[in-house]
């Protein structure tokens, strides 16, 4: 092989590369070639150069780190909302628990035994659930549908045209989307045809 830059050392011969649509054929002799014999070889694809690997090594870590970060945004973004799923999920149990309090106290109300310090407590404990995000389900009124309705009694009136809940017996109650208690209600259709 040559040295870089052309140079090579006394009494050292410059090697070139021989490809073989270089060969030439020779009547059956065995003679070296000489210098002048063999024409310029092509030239091999030019090693890259030490800024070339460089380059191509910074283009993969790059990706690399592009790669390591987007694999860890998405790891934050699923503990976050792992993280609030689990903090609805106990604020939802928590508030389940209390619905037999809810109860007892709308219950209360109807026998007229909530008054003075009793109604004040009541009134805070109400303002607190509703902050945590506690909804009433179910009034007169509404439309029936059955992912929110209990139908505990159905009867048919003129005055409706489409299943309505008339009476509300036991209020039900949801947080967010998830549904704690469907309310339970007397409903009225239309006549049948």
């Amino acid at each position: 092989m040559s040295r870089p830059g052309g140079t090579h050392r006394p009494g050292e011969h410059p090697l070139t590369i021989v490809r073989s649509e270089d060969r030439r054929k020779t009547e059956g002799t065995l003679e070296p070639r000489r210098r002048g014999d063999i024409e310029s070889a092509p030239q091999a694809a030019a090693a890259p150069s030490e800024t070339d690997l460089l380059r191509n090594l910074l283009r993969e870590r790059t990706a690399d780190l592009q790669r390591l970060k987007s694999e860890y945004d998405n790891y934050r973004k699923r503990v976050r909302r792992d993280r609030r799923s689990v903090g609805e999920i106990a604020v939802a149990n928590v508030l389940a628990g209390l619905l037999p309090v809810l109860d007892a106290l709308d219950e209360a109300r109807k026998h007229g035994e909530v008054t003075g310090g009793f109604q004040q407590v009541a009134d805070v404990l109400e303002t607190e659930l509703t902050t945590l995000g506690l909804e009433t389900v179910g009034t007169p009124g509404d439309p029936f549908d059955p992912a929110l309705h209990e139908a505990v009694s159905c009867t048919r009136a003129d005055h409706v045209d489409r299943p309505t809940c008339t009476t509300i017996l036991r209020p039900g109650y949801r947080v967010g989307d998830q549904l704690l208690r469907p309310a339970q209600a007397e409903v009225t259709e239309p006549p049948a045809d």
